[in-house]
């Protein structure tokens, strides 16, 4: 029984076990004051009967005194009984009037005794055969005479009765108006937790497996007290967290099945470029022997951009997970001296595109990986060289700026439009989607020189117009910068 009361009390909602809570809790409440009301109310009752015997007999022990007789008014129900003491026993004087003993006195001759013996007056409650209870007083009135009197207590018992009567129904109805008013109060109260609740159930009926997944269920309202607020507000910045979280999965997912896509894409042109020269080199070398070498070029050369290109791809995956290993080698390098070194190559491979490089006479010394850096530096250039036409001016500045160590590639192109400005830097993408992969490459140099910037704690950026196309590498200065050779 008591296991399904539990049951049942679990399954009732917050509001609903609140409401009973501060019933049973006002119950208890309500019990100590009746209760220590009633007693109060006891108490006093006797005691006031107590002070009415007292004076009663205080009026009637002088009349006693001086006629030898009890006269004068009498209290409707009372008992009066005088008693003459002496060696032990007590004898009922006769009565001026037959009503005024019970007729069982009995107690009244005990009490009479026991005043005798003590000497003071006392005080009993007793139940007078069929009269009921009944408090009892003796005292002397003179040496060898007691007057007992005896008044009812049905009047006190009576009261308490009524007192506890009204009690009960009055807390009972404060109970039921507790309970009642409570729990709408308290339903009110807990209206914005019951639709956070809703929100919540509307968020899982939500297909969250969408691959732009987005949660339009927020906790909206301003009732509910503080508390309430605090609640709603760490809900909805919860919401808030797994809606960008879900962007977050939603981007990468597509990112992925893009990158999956176009690597798939570009490593199967140099594979089929691979067994169509393989082919053709085997036919050489049966029926046309002076075209070998030519197709076995060929083929190498296919090899090695195929190389390239899953060279670029391994390092992209090292630098996705350089928690788990560290593609970078920083030592303390000459950033001027490898801006000039990467021009020289520049000039050497492209003499068609006049480079001019601007930078310090003094080192720019920097704790960075050479190798990564420079082979930042030579896919900037080369992008320059690759996506603007011949005779294309390029310039490369190396200086401090704000605290950082700044590199610029700029070139006086075509630009790049502002559609693509934002996504230069993804991988495979190109802003000519004709352009051929021989003269375009594969898309990746971005991708990797921003990838390889990041990791030294760096920024790239790119700002472009008809005529102006100027990216910009900024890489967090070393103590050691700007000293002197």
């Amino acid at each position: 029984m008591i296991g399904r009361l539990r049951r049942t009390y679990r399954r009732m909602r917050l509001g609903t076990r609140l409401a009973l809570g501060l019933g049973a809790l006002a119950l208890v409440v309500f019990a100590v004051v009746g209760t220590a009301l009633t007693t109060y109310m006891r108490d006093y009752l006797s005691a006031q009967l107590n002070d009415q015997l007292r004076l009663t007999q205080t009026a009637q022990s002088k009349s006693i005194a001086d006629s030898g007789t009890l006269q004068g008014k009498r209290y409707y129900r009372w008992y009066y009984a005088v008693y003459d003491v002496s060696d032990g026993a007590a004898v009922l004087r006769k009565p001026e009037n037959t009503g005024d003993v019970p007729e069982d006195v009995d107690e009244f001759t005990s009490l009479a005794r026991a005043q005798a013996a003590s000497g003071s007056e006392l005080l009993r409650t007793e139940h007078l055969k069929g009269e009921g209870v009944y408090r009892l007083r003796a005292c002397e009135v003179e040496p060898g005479v007691v007057l007992v009197s005896a008044a009812p207590m049905d009047g006190i018992d009576d009261t308490v009765t009524q007192l506890i009567t009204i009690q009960a129904v009055t807390f009972v109805l404060a109970l039921l108006a507790l309970v009642i008013f409570g729990r709408k109060m308290l339903r009110r109260g807990l209206k914005p937790l019951s639709d956070m609740a809703s929100t919540a159930h509307g968020i899982t009926s939500h297909d969250l497996t969408e691959s732009a997944a987005r949660l339009p269920l927020r906790a909206d309202g301003r009732d509910g007290g503080p508390e309430v607020d605090e609640l709603r507000t760490a809900f909805n910045t919860m919401l808030e967290h797994i809606d960008d979280s879900l962007a977050v999965r939603a981007e990468a997912e597509q990112r992925l099945r893009r990158f999956v896509a176009d690597a798939s894409h570009e490593l199967r042109t140099p594979l089929m470029s691979v067994r169509g020269y393989a082919d053709l080199f085997q036919y050489a070398a049966a029926n046309a022997p002076e075209e070998r070498d030519k197709h076995l070029a060929r083929l190498r050369a296919e090899a090695a951009r195929m190389g390239v290109l899953l060279d670029d791809l391994l390092l992209l995956a090292r630098l996705d997970a350089a928690e788990v290993e560290a593609p970078l080698r920083p030592v303390e390098t000459d950033l001027v001296e490898l801006a000039e070194h990467a021009a020289d190559a520049f000039r050497a491979g492209h003499p068609d595109h006049p480079l001019t490089v601007r930078a310090g006479a003094e080192p720019l010394k920097l704790r960075l990986d050479p190798q990564r850096i420079r082979q930042v530096l030579d896919n900037l250039l080369t992008n320059a060289a690759v996506h603007t036409p011949a005779g294309t001016a390029v310039t490369l500045t190396v200086g401090v700026e704000s605290g950082r160590a700044l590199v610029r590639v700029a070139d006086k192109g075509p630009g790049i439009p502002a559609a693509d400005s934002t996504r230069v830097f993804d991988r495979f993408y190109r802003v000519d989607k004709a352009r051929s992969r021989d003269r375009g490459g594969s898309g990746l140099g971005l991708a990797v020189a921003s990838s390889l910037v990041r990791a030294h704690s760096g920024t790239i950026e790119v700002s472009s117009e008809p005529g102006a196309t100027v990216f910009t590498v900024a890489l967090p200065l070393s103590p050691t910068s700007l000293t002197k050779p």
